[in-house]
């Protein structure tokens, strides 16, 4: 009686996951199709299954935008911030974690703090300081504000808070100054919380519009998301072609989440389950 009650919650479970699931690829379904279809059939039926495959639609897109300069400033944005919000969250994790020092609780609940502003209440404080710099209309604008992350920073001590200090105080007998000990020590043990917050960083600077849209003008500086919206224009919509571009600019993203999805569940379930 019990097994069978399990095994109904099991299928429940699974049917629930499967309904969810359906909704949440359906958008990505009806894209995949549009891209594949002549101009003239953007709007005809079938919407999900493609029965078309006029791969022209991806040349033309190309042709019409220069999205190889789109991917790379999109390349050389999320690299940049993905490597940055790394470097500086277990910096500042690690002495979070590991050190005393003057108001250090008030930072962390400062820092902890800053995560519950609304990302718009940010935008024209950080456009002022852009503009103050002379970086606006420059790729330095989209790097250099991103590399520093109060999420990172959060889910790197929490991971590092797990590790014992013993690993530190091992490292130290041989020799091994601060930097060392969190390179050679520290990152290793906690690949997965910087696997999972290198994945965040990267997608989050890979899909972002707002930003972009608002410190660049000219489009020899725009990004991917910035070069996609030019298919959407005054006059109309060429949907083919938009569909094309927002497929091609799907796949790094999905590259990026395929490689790293081991690591990014490890990570998510040991700062659920630290302090």
């Amino acid at each position: 009686m019990r097994s069978t009650k399990t095994l109904l919650i099991k299928v429940a479970d699974h049917m629930t996951l499967i309904v969810i699931s359906s909704i949440v690829i359906l958008p990505f379904l009806w894209m995949i199709t549009t891209s594949l279809k002549p101009p003239k059939l953007a709007f005809s039926s079938p919407y999900l299954i493609p029965t078309h495959f006029y791969w022209q639609n991806f040349v033309n897109a190309w042709q019409e935008a220069p999205f190889a300069r789109y991917y790379l400033n999109s390349i050389i944005v999320a690299v940049c911030v993905t490597f940055g919000q790394v470097f500086t969250s277990a910096l500042a994790a690690y002495a979070f974690d590991r050190f005393e020092f003057p108001f250090k609780r008030t930072l962390w609940f400062t820092l902890l703090a800053s995560m519950m502003v609304p990302l718009p209440l940010l935008v024209i404080p950080s456009f002022q300081i852009i503009q103050n710099l002379h970086w606006a209309d420059n790729l330095a604008a989209l790097i250099i504000p991103r590399c520093w992350s109060a999420f990172g920073i959060l889910l790197l001590r929490q991971f590092i808070h797990s590790i014992p200090r013993d690993f530190d105080d091992a490292a130290r007998m041989d020799g091994a100054n601060t930097l060392r000990v969190i390179w050679s020590v520290i990152l290793p043990i906690a690949r997965p919380a910087v696997a999972t917050l290198a994945l965040f960083a990267f997608l989050f600077a890979w899909n972002d519009f707002l930003w972009p849209l608002i410190v660049l003008n000219t489009p020899e500086h725009f990004t991917v998301p910035l070069g996609i919206a030019n298919f959407s224009g005054k006059y109309g919509t060429r949907w083919t072609l938009l569909m094309a571009a927002t497929v091609s600019a799907t796949i790094p993203a999905v590259i990026a989440f395929l490689a790293m999805q081991k690591s990014l569940i490890r990570g998510l379930a040991s700062g659920g389950v630290n302090e």
